[in-house]
């Protein structure tokens, strides 16, 4: 049977396939042992992982080799062994084989980051190599493990040769009939994964860390990429839109608010009594801080005394969640107060100009608005999504990129204000000077400022300054916490000083938790973030503990400050939320939950849900039977906000679309 499905002229497909399969039994087993705390160990588990693994490795290695096959049988008999073919085969074994082991080689960095086989946040960084090769080169030494990637290439050709593979392959008299059996065998195999299996049929296991070292990193990727936009409808449970829309104007309506007669609207007038205060406003992202850093929530090393001293002096939100696991997730929380919808953020989708966000209604009391972000805002869309959402832009342009055209006005954060810079741009105590700088200018316009600070010093590399913590720069992410909160204070300290301070209220707020791996596909306490509002006039501090979102934090802001707006998002005032509006909803790329007191329900991308009970002390999701009212709920949230995204619902009025390249620049 072998000598049918590896004749001589496929010599080749059998050593590269089975270098592939051995490497790639290497890798899950390094990840199966990295991860065996986290597994509760069965030996017929084990067997299914690695054979449900093998499965899925054999239909990513038939992507090659379906394609190599088919070069294989194309080329006539008196080319076999000529120039032309000994270049081709030797360049494409090498190169092929180098970039599969590199491959496996970057799963073991992305496991150590994620825990997850490669996902779309893999998809991502593919589109921003700079930012990327950058932080791996940071991160660890490249040139070190390209180096022995080279050797291990360079040794595996050897042995290749050693069997007489290269050989056999330009050497042979093997006719049509006998090459058309292999190349059929892996042209069939690549049509069986490709038509009909999808990659989370891998996820057969109780266990997360079980279901993903079962799949193929490669064909994980490959599957991501195909997932990064979904369409709600198509993928998830549904209700009658009719329906869906009644429930979620229901949850939103509020006594102080007065709904659009458009059934299938969100929009509303909220009224809120008293004297209006027009302070300025700036807004601190934090990057990755979870809950669990913070002495409030039981963490003894004091690793953010700053943040954890700000907690006793402002409203501070102690049961708030963030809705995702990235960046742009919890921007998109932030900036358009809507829930998750499944795939991709929508900072990334197409038409995502003119919506009506948070920006919107302080464009309403007369602010500025402004994003501050210590990298290139070419990442990750960020610049294309503020800019073309009313919101100026201060960032660190990267000199390799063109010279992008925004709607807006764009400011460069310049060589001479950088002292110390990474893959992600310039460390977090730049990117505050920078801000108070802006804040000085900003504060001599005698109008109201609305600033979007976005950080990143909490990310690996974890990179910062040398001599300002105890940890050396590089070394782990306590290390970046501590910076992080150095430059958070150090921050506070001079602002106090500046003319607009004491006008000023300061919303802090983390991105997301800096974790989001665990035994079930969302760990409930993975989404736990802090969140504060300081410095408001008349307001003494206080704790709020009742359960809430990121998409909650600026109606709450707005009803402290007393504003009555037009609104067009699903954000509540936590203050106004009665014991039954508690809820926070927590998504990854694919599931999508609703978190309400211990109930937890999760839809899934297969027209499927799961309801849980959630134990609190130890993390853990127990399956229930569903709750009927439970289920609308979740589904009313989610289809609601993919139907009013998709449907211009969100949109502020329709307007031409701009894209960097289309407008005069104004950068300066």
């Amino acid at each position: 049977m072998l000598n049918l499905l590896f004749s001589k002229r496929f010599s080749l497909v059998k050593t590269f396939s089975a270098t592939f399969l051995v490497f790639a039994f290497i890798i899950r087993l390094t990840l199966y042992v990295w991860s065996i705390d986290n597994i509760d160990f069965s030996f017929f588990n084990l067997i299914k992982i690695f054979g449900l693994g093998l499965l899925f490795d054999l239909g990513s290695l038939s992507y090659v080799m379906a394609f190599y096959s088919i070069y294989l049988i194309l080329v006539p008999k008196q080319f076999y062994g000529s120039l032309t073919d000994k270049i081709l085969t030797y360049f494409s074994y090498a190169f092929i084989l180098f970039i599969m082991l590199f491959s496996f080689m970057a799963e073991l960095a992305f496991w150590e980051e994620y825990q997850r086989r490669f996902n779309f946040i893999a998809v991502d960084y593919l589109l921003y190599t700079y930012e990327v090769v950058q932080n791996i080169r940071q991160s660890f030494p490249l040139e070190l493990i390209v180096g022995f990637l080279i050797i291990i290439t360079f040794i595996s050709i050897k042995i290749a040769k050693k069997n007489n593979a290269y050989t056999a392959t330009f050497n042979n008299t093997d006719t049509f009939l006998i090459k058309i059996i292999p190349a059929a065998f892996w042209i069939l195999i690549l049509s069986g994964f490709h038509l009909t299996l999808e990659n989370d049929e891998a996820e057969i296991f109780s266990n997360q860390y079980e279901n993903e070292i079962a799949k193929s990193g490669l064909y994980s990727f490959f599957a991501a990429y195909n997932e990064n936009e979904l369409n709600y409808n198509d993928f998830y449970e549904t209700s009658p839109s009719e329906s869906s829309y009644q429930i979620v104007r229901s949850l939103l309506a509020a006594d102080n608010e007065s709904l659009s007669n458009n059934p299938k609207s969100i929009r509303r007038y909220v009224d809120n009594n008293g004297d209006e205060q027009r302070p300025n406003v700036i807004f601190i992202g934090l990057e990755s801080l979870s809950a669990q850093f913070m002495t409030r929530f039981g963490n003894e090393k004091n690793l953010v005394p700053a943040i954890d001293s700000l907690a006793k002096k402002s409203i501070f939100f102690t049961n708030l969640h963030a809705t995702g696991t990235r960046t742009i997730r919890g921007i998109e929380a932030i900036v358009l107060s809507i829930p998750p919808t499944p795939g991709q953020s929508i900072v990334k989708r197409e038409n995502n100009n003119t919506l009506f966000t948070i920006g919107e209604i302080f464009k309403q009391k007369g602010y500025t608005r402004t994003f501050f972000y210590g990298g290139d805002g070419h990442f990750d869309n960020l610049n294309v999504f503020f800019g073309n959402n009313g919101f100026n832009i201060v960032d660190r342009k990267n000199k390799l990129r063109i010279n992008e055209v925004f709607p807006v006005q764009r400011t460069q954060i310049t060589d001479d204000e950088v002292t110390f810079e990474n893959a992600w741009g310039v460390c977090d105590g730049d990117l505050y000077d920078k801000v108070l700088r802006e804040a000085d200018k900003q504060h001599k316009l005698k109008k109201p400022f609305f600033n979007f600070v976005m950080t990143s010093s909490n990310h690996k590399p974890y990179t910062y300054p040398d001599g300002i913590v105890d940890i050396p720069s590089g070394k782990n992410r306590e290390g970046a916490l501590k910076y992080t909160d150095w430059s958070f204070r150090k921050f506070f300290e001079e602002a106090k000083n500046k003319p607009w301070f004491k006008n000023t209220v300061f919303v802090i707020m983390a991105d997301h938790a800096a974790y989001s791996a665990g035994r079930s596909d969302i760990v409930v306490k993975n989404y736990h973030i802090p969140a504060f509002i300081y410095n408001l006039k008349n307001k003494n501090s206080e704790e709020i503990n009742k359960l809430s979102s990121q998409i909650d934090i600026f109606p709450t802001l707005f009803g402290y400050l007393n504003w009555s707006y037009e609104s067009n998002i699903f954000g509540k005032d936590i203050n106004k939320m009665q014991p039954k509006d508690e809820r926070a909803l927590i998504a990854n790329q694919l599931k999508l939950g609703l978190l309400k007191g211990d109930k937890v329900l999760i839809l899934d991308n297969h027209k499927k849900h799961t309801f849980f009970q959630w134990n609190k002390e130890n993390d853990e999701l127990i399956a229930q039977k569903t709750d009927s009212l439970f289920l609308k709920e979740a589904i009313s949230y989610y289809q609601t906000a993919f139907d009013l995204f998709k449907n211009e619902g969100l949109k502020l009025k329709k307007e031409p679309h701009f894209t960097p390249h289309k407008l005069a620049s104004k950068t300066k």
